[in-house]
C-alpha cells in the first residue's frame, strides 16, 4: 500500500473516531446556576405576591386571630395605632410585617429549591449527564421523587429563615436582625433551627406534591391548547399561572396540619425543647381537636394560588430569557 493510500485511511480513521465522540453536554455548573438564578426570581415573585396571606394564616395558626376577618380586623387596627407616616403606607407595612426574612431567605430557598428539583430529575432519570429529558419522559413517581429530593437541601436555608420569620409575625415589634438576636440570645444558635424536623416532615412532601401537580397540569394544558408557540419552546403564561396555582393549592391541601405543628414550634421563644409529639398533642387538647391543625387554611389557599402562579411564571420566564438570548450557554 502506497505512503498516499495509508495517510487517506489515517485521515478517514480519524474522522470516523471524531464522528464517534460524543457531545459534551451542557456546563454543569452553569446548567446549576440557571436554576439557582430562575428560582430565586420565582421565590421574590412569590414572596411580594403572597406575605399579606401568609401573615393572616400564621396569625391563625397561632391563635392570635379567630379567623381570617378578624386577623385582618387586628392587622388593621395595628396600621392606625402607627402615629407617624401616611395612613396608606402604614397600611402596607401593617400586611408585610415580617417580610424582610423571606425576602432575604427567598432566594437561597427558592433557588435550592429549583436547584434540587432539576437535579433531582437528573437523578431518577438515570441519564448521568446535565442533560435534563423532557418533563414528559418522565413517570409521575420520579416527578415526585425528584421533588421530594428537592426538600432535603432547601431545609438547611427554610428553617432558620422561617423561624425568624414567624417570631417576627407574632410579636409586637423589632427587626429582622433583633428577632434574631434574640432567638440566639434566650436558645443558642440551634434555637434558628426549631421546627427543622417539622419542616422537613412538610416540604418533603409537599414538594413531591408541588412539583409532580405543576408538571403533569401544564403538560396536560399545553397538549389540550397545543400551538406552534408552545410546541416551539415558548412560554404559555396562562398555562404556567394556571398549573402553578392549582399546584400549591393541592400541596397545602395535603400538609397543611404539619405546618400548624411547625408554627407552633417555631412560635415559641421561651429556649424550651419541644417535640413534634408534645406539639401535635398540644394542638389537639387545647384547640378543639382535629380542626385545631386548620385555623388559617383559608388565607393559605388564597394566597397559594395567585403566589405559586407567580413563582413557576417568574421561573419559567427567567429560563426562557436564558433561552432567548444565549445567556450563560
Amino acid at each position: 500500500m502506497s505512503d498516499t493510500s495509508l495517510t487517506e485511511t489515517t485521515l478517514l480513521h480519524e474522522e470516523t473516531d471524531t464522528l464517534k465522540t460524543p457531545v459534551a453536554p451542557p456546563n454543569a455548573l452553569k446548567e446549576n446556576f440557571k436554576s439557582l438564578i430562575a428560582g430565586g426570581v420565582g421565590g421574590v415573585c412569590a414572596v411580594l405576591t403572597g406575605h399579606p396571606f401568609d401573615l393572616i394564616k400564621v396569625r391563625c395558626q397561632n391563635g392570635q386571630a379567630k379567623g381570617t376577618m378578624d386577623a385582618i380586623s387586628i392587622i388593621l387596627k395595628e396600621a392606625r395605632n402607627i402615629k407617624k407616616g401616611p395612613m396608606a403606607i402604614n397600611y402596607i407595612k401593617s400586611f408585610y410585617k415580617g417580610v424582610i426574612p423571606p425576602l432575604l431567605g427567598v432566594t437561597p430557598i427558592f433557588a435550592v429549591s429549583f436547584w434540587g428539583y432539576d437535579l433531582g430529575k437528573k437523578i431518577v432519570s438515570k441519564t448521568g449527564t446535565s442533560d435534563i429529558p423532557v418533563n414528559t419522559s418522565l413517570t409521575i413517581t420520579q416527578m415526585a421523587t425528584a421533588g421530594f429530593i428537592s426538600a432535603i437541601p432547601t431545609t438547611l436555608v427554610t428553617a432558620p429563615t422561617e423561624r425568624v420569620k414567624v417570631v417576627l409575625q407574632t410579636s409586637k415589634g423589632g427587626s429582622f436582625v433583633s428577632a434574631a438576636k434574640s432567638i440566639v440570645r434566650e436558645g443558642g444558635i440551634s434555637s434558628l433551627f426549631k421546627g427543622s424536623l417539622a419542616t422537613l416532615a412538610r416540604d418533603g412532601p409537599g414538594s413531591a406534591l408541588y412539583f409532580a401537580s405543576y408538571e403533569v397540569t401544564k403538560n396536560y394544558l399545553n397538549n389540550r391548547n397545543s400551538n406552534s408557540a408552545i410546541d416551539d419552546g415558548q412560554v404559555s403564561i396562562g398555562n404556567v399561572c394556571l398549573a402553578g396555582g392549582i399546584a400549591g393549592m393541592s400541596m397545602w391541601l395535603v400538609v397543611f396540619p404539619i405546618d400548624t405543628i411547625k408554627t407552633t414550634l417555631q412560635a415559641s421563644n421561651n429556649g424550651k425543647s419541644q417535640s413534634m409529639v408534645s406539639a401535635t398533642r398540644e394542638i389537639y387538647l387545647k384547640r378543639g381537636g382535629i380542626k385545631g391543625f386548620f385555623p388559617g387554611l383559608g388565607p393559605a389557599l388564597i394566597r397559594s394560588f395567585p403566589a405559586n402562579a407567580a413563582t413557576f411564571l417568574g421561573v419559567e420566564m427567567t429560563h426562557s430569557l436564558f433561552k432567548k438570548y444565549n445567556v450563560l450557554n
